[in-house]
């Protein structure tokens, strides 16, 4: 019986060969069916964010919060928007601009000091879309955390037992999209302790149809 890498690498490469060509470059997703999991109990939900070994193939936009040279630091490394404690300020009073900021960016990260300011104004805002900022100290590695960023998700179960995430995209090697799924379920299985609460396992391109893995 072959194991579930084996199973997860062939699925891979039924879904992006029998995926048909469009004039967009195609996600890879990994669709995680749950059994024996009640939602209604908290401490069965998932909201996870999961780091993966491996980009996922399309940029993540990161804005950060600081000064300085921080911030200098955060321009250097990549960041789409660095956002001054003087101009966060300004914002704070406009509900309109603080919720465009929260659409307009994937990932927060913030000088820690900032923190404070931020869970005041934009922490409701920010916390329910699981988009709350990364603390950095001032001295520390912003480069590392933007770097970091471009390869985080957030993997969670709403209203049913299944989880669906991006795992990647069509061009990118199978073994990359590999090791990106196998991440994605050693959390499940952290989670849960064990592989017995997956009742199956689906990996599909954006258009393409779902190929199935029984677990």
């Amino acid at each position: 019986m072959s194991s579930l890498e084996d199973k997860l690498r062939d699925a891979i490469e039924e879904a992006k060969k029998e995926s048909k060509k469009r004039n967009f470059k195609q996600s890879v997703e990994l669709i995680i069916n749950l059994r024996d999991v009640d939602l209604k109990k908290p401490e069965n939900r998932i909201n996870e964010k999961v780091i993966l070994p491996n980009q996922i193939g399309k940029e993540i936009s990161v804005c950060v919060f600081g000064d300085g040279d921080f911030a200098s630091k955060a321009k250097e490394a990549g960041a789409k928007a660095v956002i001054s404690r003087e101009a966060l300020e300004k914002l704070a009073s406009n509900k309109k601009e603080l919720k465009k900021l929260a659409e307009n960016y994937d990932v927060f990260i913030a000088r820690a000091d900032y923190m404070p300011l931020i869970g005041r104004h934009l922490g409701p805002i920010l916390g329910p879309r699981n988009k709350m900022p990364e603390p950095i100290p001032p001295t520390g590695d912003i480069a590392s955390a933007i770097s970091k960023a471009q390869n985080t998700i957030w993997i969670r179960t709403r209203n049913q037992p299944l989880i669906q995430c991006i795992i990647g995209t069509e061009d990118m090697p199978t073994e990359k999209l590999l090791e990106n799924a196998l991440t994605v379920i050693s959390k499940i299985r952290e989670k849960f302790k064990s592989l017995r609460n997956i009742e199956s396992i689906y990996i599909k391109t954006t258009m393409g149809k779902p190929v199935k893995i029984t677990v």
